[in-house]
């Protein structure tokens, strides 16, 4: 009796189990979690918008600093690495080194697939609220096909948590002409940052352990794509980030070093405000109207740092900027205690060359002829450049110590380079004016301008590939003094592509006797590149071809005649010898004495072309001059030879 009154009381309790393992399993899919917001900003290009999202360490700041910001406060907040400030009241971000849009900012929590490129696109801050308190009702309740119209009068409908659909409506016309909305194809929904396809760097690391300053070349793009000098730094810094991440890993795991910070330096925007260009449209031809546009805008920054008045204009324009960046960077970053130093692409290197070779050189050159080279560091002491020289007055010299004999030889070239400048640039072609100068190959064909002074001293300068030396030479100086160097920078570095057609070399002006290859850059994953080892195999095969061939004849030449001969034998040895240094290359460690502008240390460095380059040389040569920005391999020698000076090495030396 009782066993069969005990089981309708099981029956019972095993259904009221049942049923609390439903309502438990109802509570778990019931359960409502906030969405995570993530923070974008819009890019507009050709009237288009682009919303990309902030880093995780950008985003991560936004949203404390919303939560801490009270409602009519107006919060600044520093972001990519303090380059740009977010003003959380007005939700738009600022460039702070650098004159750019003002780019609109969202909190965005909902998204929608957009119409042409299929990118996602967030909805507005207000309308993502009610998708976001409509989705927790339906979540809470399990009340699905929710359908609510957004601002745009459009429909949105949430039939459940994985399938969202927004109608965008499309107006239709009849055969009467009347037209009437009707729903078109519908766009996918999304719900928080990690539900859509999109790249979200994790941020960088906000120690700055050096500063450099890059100036660019001629016109206002900088690459193939036409893409500003302030674009261009963005790619070099970001492939600066990965280069660290993959060959200074040991040194970031124990937090010695942070980054590098690159800033554009732009000049070529404040000289063609000078009212140049409108002088320029008046006076140029109609015909081929965009060539003639290019020209204007790009070609003619070579005849303007080459002409008197503009090239002022540029040098004062850089070194102005660079100082002003200089102390924003400094307001901006107060316990910074790095060094700073120099890139400049093409013409930009000659442009950021504050008191560059051809002023001092050109200085000694003058003492020189003069046969006053002793006196040489009694100028250089007293920082005397050669527009210093020709301000000399007689009572200057004295006081300098200069004794009467020198002090009138000077005084006598200062009085005949005045009278030349005076008589204007036709006086140099005349030859009677170039009898009457004494000292008629020194100063021709310069651009005399006052090198303004940076209020830092610059620790390396890099040129990306430069005209420098061809600069140098036109203007006269044809050979770079071995013991010269940079009297504020040890460190000198010429860097470019084998096909450049605007690269030219600086050692052989420094040793002109002697024929010898530029340091080739190591690929930046290690070794050479397959074109090029093979390339290297193949000569090498052809050298030991050779070898075996002349070995054979003289074992053969020894039966006959039972004695050696020397001329093979010598022919043997200088091919065994060739073909040893083919194998060997050129390393760090050759005997070459390049002087001391880089400290004793190679100045040329040639990056490796690619294998696609190397089959048609002209096809790619202006990619050539472009293609630093995105070089690996350059990226990674200029953060070498920076952490180098601080005593950090790569994690592994490259081959």
């Amino acid at each position: 009796m009782s066993a069969v009154e005990q089981q309708p009381a099981d029956a019972s309790l095993s259904s009221n189990s049942s049923s609390s393992f439903e309502v438990v399993e109802a509570d778990a899919a019931n359960k409502y979690e906030a969405v995570v917001p993530h923070w974008f900003y819009c890019k507009v290009t050709d009237s288009r918008e682009r919303w990309i999202p902030f880093s995780t360490q950008d985003s991560e700041k936004l949203e404390a600093a919303q939560k801490m910001r009270k409602d009519d406060e107006e919060l600044v907040v520093p972001i990519s690495g303090g380059r740009y400030d977010v003003h959380l009241k007005q939700r738009q971000c600022y460039a702070v080194y650098w004159e750019e849009e003002v780019s609109e900012v969202r909190r965005c929590t909902w998204f929608y697939k957009g119409e042409k490129d299929n990118k996602y696109v967030p909805y507005s801050e207000s309308f993502s609220e009610e998708l976001e308190e409509a989705y927790m009702i339906a979540v809470t309740l399990d009340e699905w096909k929710k359908k609510l119209e957004s601002p745009n009068r459009e429909i949105i409908i949430l039939h459940n948590p994985k399938l969202m659909v927004h109608y965008h409506p499309v107006t239709v016309s009849d055969d009467w002409g009347s037209s009437s909305a009707e729903q078109g194809r519908p766009r996918t929904v999304k719900r928080g940052v990690e539900n859509i396809s999109v790249d979200i760097h994790s941020g960088e690391p906000e120690q700055i352990d050096h500063l450099v300053f890059v100036v660019h070349g001629i016109g206002p793009a900088c690459d193939i794509r036409f893409r500003s000098i302030i674009q261009c730094v963005n790619d070099f810094r970001a492939v600066s980030l990965s280069m660290l991440q993959a060959h200074f890993r040991k040194a970031q795991e124990q937090q010695q070093i942070g980054r590098v910070e690159f800033l554009p330096v732009n000049w070529h925007s404040r000289l063609h405000s000078t009212g140049v260009d409108v002088d320029l449209e008046r006076i140029t031809l109609p015909s081929i109207n965009r060539l003639r546009h290019f020209i204007n805008d790009t070609i003619l920054d070579v005849f303007f740092y080459n002409s008197a008045t503009y090239c002022q204009t540029i040098v004062d324009t850089v070194a102005s900027e660079m100082n002003r960046l200089y102390l924003l960077f400094l307001q901006r970053n107060p316990d910074y205690k790095g060094g700073v130093s120099i890139a400049g692409h093409s013409l930009g290197k000659g442009c950021s060359l504050v008191r560059g070779p051809s002023m001092v050189n050109l200085q000694d050159e003058i003492l020189e002829k003069l046969e006053l080279s002793e006196y040489s560091t009694v100028f250089e002491k007293e920082k005397m450049d050669r527009q210093a020289l020709l301000l000399c007055t007689e009572q200057n010299l004295k006081d300098m110590g200069i004794p009467l004999g020198p002090r009138m030889k000077i005084l006598h070239y200062i009085s005949s380079e005045r009278e030349t400048q005076v008589r204007g640039p036709g006086s140099a072609g005349n030859p009677s004016s170039r009898r009457n100068c004494p000292y008629p190959d020194v100063s021709f064909g310069q651009v005399s301008a006052n090198y303004p002074q940076l209020i830092y001293k610059p620790a390396i300068f890099f040129a990306f590939g430069s005209p420098i030396g061809m600069f140098l030479t036109v203007r006269g100086v044809k050979r770079i003094d071995p013991s010269y160097s940079l009297p504020t920078c040890k460190g000198f570095f010429n860097i470019f592509h084998p096909f450049d057609p605007v690269a030219y070399r600086i050692e052989p002006m420094i040793v002109p006797d002697v024929e010898f290859e530029p340091m080739l850059l190591p690929h930046h994953k290690g070794r050479k590149r397959m074109h090029l080892e093979l390339k290297e195999g193949l000569t090498r095969m052809s050298m030991d071809l050779k070898n075996n061939l002349l070995g054979s004849l003289r074992v053969a030449w020894q039966s006959f005649t039972r004695a050696p001969l020397p001329a093979v034998e010598a022919a043997s040895t200088e091919s065994e010898a060739e073909s040893q240094n083919c194998s060997d290359g050129q390393t760090e460690a050759s005997p070459i004495n390049v002087g001391m502008l880089n400290g004793g240390h190679r100045i040329d460095y040639v990056l490796q072309e690619k294998p696609i380059e190397s089959f048609n040389e002209y096809l790619f040569a202006l990619q050539g001059h472009l293609c630093y920005w995105e070089s690996e391999d350059t990226v990674l020698l200029v953060l070498k030879e920076i952490y180098q000076t601080q005593g950090i090495m790569l994690d592994q030396p490259l081959q």
